[in-house]
């Protein structure tokens, strides 16, 4: 063999370890992450605030009304709030809209249109860093007990108990906010929500199936934005279909980045699903989900015990899909059964 062969081979097997090492020493760092930053089970409401606030003023970004309600967009305390506010109000109870991974206030925009116009007031926020909340923690660090600050802040914000509903990683922030916070809401509404008991064995894993590279990239940045790309296999592919209202390109440009530690805590040791929710749940699952499919979701809900339904030809951004609208009206009809006013 030529000394050409044998120092190729050499800085080959050279590079593969550095790359092996680092993918080692960030699991490491992920986990000792991970284990210093759970939330205190048993924390009542209100005994505590997000860790690290956000000086900014209040901030009025936008106004505007239509024949059915007004909408005020603000940043105040760090955190972007988008408010719909009906004219002729129906119902007392508000809804409180908690975004997923890499989202922001503005995904909720068409829902929040519809269920305005029913008569219900409904305000969706903006984790930090996300949307158009300034950055209060580097996104690397960001877990889902600090976003839990962030959401039980929201609710003590209101006047009302909400509704609570929860997109993907923010369905996971409902579940944990109904086990370390408090489970005596009017109701909550999961929709694609990450599984009861863990995403890795139900739900991440499966995008190496959707995009190979995904996971890879991930934790070799320690950032889940490459999840999310626009490559003809990319992630982004898997939150919308062909017939979404949004294109694959205009909703990645509205993507921002996002923290790969969530995923690895919603998972055994980490988290265990409560055995049991007092709190009225219905759980809407995107029938045409590469990430979290139907059969995991299906399980999930009937852990929790929670009324079911499927969205038929929809993935994982269901309130972004062709049938947006229909789905709307069934949890709306779904809140109207329940007597909720």
């Amino acid at each position: 063999m030529s000394c050409h062969k044998k120092d190729g081979r050499f800085w080959i097997g050279m590079a593969l370890g550095a790359l092996t090492g680092y993918a080692a020493a960030q699991q490491t760092w992920a986990l000792w992450q991970l284990t210093h930053t759970q939330p205190a089970v048993g924390k009542q409401a209100g005994s505590s605030t997000p860790s690290e606030t956000c000086t900014v003023e209040p901030l009025c970004l936008d106004t505007g009304e239509s024949e059915h309600f007004t909408v005020s967009r603000t940043i105040e305390g760090g955190i972007e709030r988008i408010v719909y506010t009906p004219k002729k109000r129906r119902f007392e109870t508000p809804i409180l809209m908690q975004h997923g991974m890499w989202h922001g206030a503005w995904a909720w925009g068409l829902w929040q249109e519809l269920f305005a116009t029913w008569g219900w007031e409904s305000c969706a926020y903006s984790l930090p860093g996300h949307g158009c909340s300034p950055v209060q923690r580097p996104i690397a660090r960001c877990t889902l007990d600090y976003y839990l600050e962030f959401l039980k802040a929201e609710v003590e914000r209101m006047a009302v108990p909400p509704v609570l509903m929860g997109h993907s990683m923010g369905g996971a922030l409902t579940q944990w906010y109904l086990k370390y916070v408090r489970d005596d809401l009017p109701a909550a509404v999961l929709v694609a929500p990450w599984v009861s008991h863990s995403m890795f064995k139900d739900g991440a894993l499966r995008v190496l199936t959707f995009d190979p590279l995904s996971i890879p990239l991930m934790m070799l940045s320690w950032d889940a934005t490459p999840m999310v790309r626009t490559t003809p296999r990319g992630g982004v592919h898997f939150l919308i279909s062909d017939r979404a209202i949004l294109s694959p390109e205009a909703l990645r440009s509205r993507l921002g980045p996002e923290s790969a530690l969530v995923l690895y805590q919603h998972n055994p040791p980490f988290w265990t699903p409560p055995d049991h929710v007092a709190t009225p749940l219905l759980w809407i699952a995107a029938e045409d989900d590469p990430l979290l499919v139907e059969p995991a979701e299906r399980r999930s809900a009937a852990h929790y015990g929670a009324e079911y339904k499927v969205i038929p030809e929809a993935r994982h951004n269901v309130m972004m899909e062709h049938n947006y609208r229909e789905t709307a009206e069934t949890i709306h009809q779904w809140l109207a059964d329940r007597g909720i006013a």
